[in-house]
């Protein structure tokens, strides 16, 4: 009897039969995409603000506007055959198919690099990343540079399934990465992270398992438990000053994800107006702009991600993530386990050094960058690359 593609695929990544990994391709039905056209066109619109800036949320003109391009000129059908470019797979881990792209770089010798989206991302964050990762040589690079990458989508999010039951926090999808790079036959491997990609690399820290040489985070979880309000240096009373901005006025999407996830849920999952501006406030926010997202990333790139939330109607199951976490806070305790860290400049809070010092006791990197926000690959890929290349010289093999 033949071998099944499932088999095949298995035995060329080294595997058993116990755990069968699948090749996945999306394609979204075109029913899907003209009910999105029939709902963007049936868009009901609220009053402008009665502000000049942001400060009320998006702006009526700035949505309306992304919303026209949405409806007229995007073309998913481009960024479905962008995402398929890459070799995709499904497998079962803990009673959830984990959806992953996987890109193997040609120099044998790459080091395994597990990345970790978090919210409101998905692994289009990456796409400009993985050429430059996965062949260095064709990007100002050498071929000690180079990586396999293995792109996760997190467990609710994107192509993975969304949890039935409780339970998949930070620490559990951590357990399930290491599973997947277990069933990848990586033995010698390291992890990165920001956003909740950030808090499962620092659960993976914790962990320690098997083949998992260090971790680089592009935003740390290492806001001591105690604040030093006698005393702080510059850099201190900075960090506190953007911690505080964020509960006091940038917290209202958390509050609300943390504790109401199926409540907001339903507003997101029936009006894809409602979830792109739900997003589209994040990309204005959060990233290193001139005042408008667009002088950052294109109107295509930002309406790849959120159109990705839409046609999956993920809105619920990624707000989950917060209620799951809802104890969590930035300090994500103390780790013995090599650490790196790129601190950019438009980052929602710019974590000091000595904090991290106070958490890493093997902090093997540390810069701050010259430009870039939150969404440091999406954003930089350049820079981003150009971190992990240095942080991780360290710990290959």
């Amino acid at each position: 009897m033949s071998k099944t593609l499932t088999e095949k695929v298995g035995q060329a990544l080294g595997l058993g039969d116990a755990h069968p990994i699948t090749p996945f391709q999306a394609s979204i039905p075109q029913s899907a995409l003209t009910d999105l056209k029939q709902r963007l066109d049936l868009t009901r619109w609220p009053e402008p603000e009665t502000v000049e800036d942001w400060s009320q949320g998006v702006p009526l003109k700035k949505l309306q506007a992304l919303v026209e391009y949405w409806r007229t000129g995007y073309d998913w059908r481009r960024a479905e055959a962008r995402l398929n470019s890459f070799p995709n797979y499904r497998t079962p881990i803990d009673g959830l198919d984990i959806h992953f792209i996987h890109v193997r770089s040609q120099h044998e010798n790459a080091l395994p690099l597990l990345l970790t989206h978090g919210w409101p991302g998905s692994v289009f964050e990456f796409f400009k990343s993985i050429p430059l990762l996965t062949d260095p040589t064709a990007h100002g690079g050498q071929a000690e540079d180079a990586f396999h990458v293995i792109i996760p989508s997190l467990p609710g999010y994107g192509f993975s399934g969304k949890p039935s039951k409780t339970g998949w926090n930070m620490a559990r999808t951590a357990k399930a990465w290491a599973e997947l790079m277990h069933r990848l036959g990586y033995t010698h491997w390291v992890a990165q992270g920001g956003d909740w990609g950030a808090g499962v690399s620092t659960a993976l820290a914790h962990l320690k398992p098997q083949g998992l040489a260090g971790i680089h985070l592009n935003m740390p979880f290492a806001v001591p438990e105690k604040l030093p309000l006698e005393n702080p240096t510059a850099e201190e009373k900075r960090a506190m000053a953007q911690l505080h901005a964020f509960d006091t006025d940038g917290s209202g999407y958390f509050r609300q994800q943390t504790t109401r996830p199926q409540t907001v849920g339903y507003a997101l999952a029936d009006s894809p107006a409602g979830q792109a501006a739900w997003i589209y406030e994040k990309f204005q926010m959060w990233t290193d702009n001139s005042g408008e997202p667009e002088s950052v990333l294109s109107q295509d790139e930002m309406l790849d991600n959120i159109t990705l939330y839409w046609l999956t109607d993920t809105a619920a199951s990624s707000a989950r993530m917060y209620w799951e976490n809802a104890g969590a806070t930035f300090s994500g305790g103390k780790l013995d386990l090599p650490v790196g860290a790129s601190i950019f400049p438009k980052e929602i809070f710019r974590l000091p050094k000595r904090w991290a010092e106070q958490s890493y006791s093997k902090l093997i990197y540390w810069n701050e960058t010259e430009k870039g926000g939150h969404f440091a690959a999406f954003e930089q890929p350049g820079i981003f690359v150009r971190e992990l290349r240095a942080c991780f010289r360290q710990l290959r093999p």
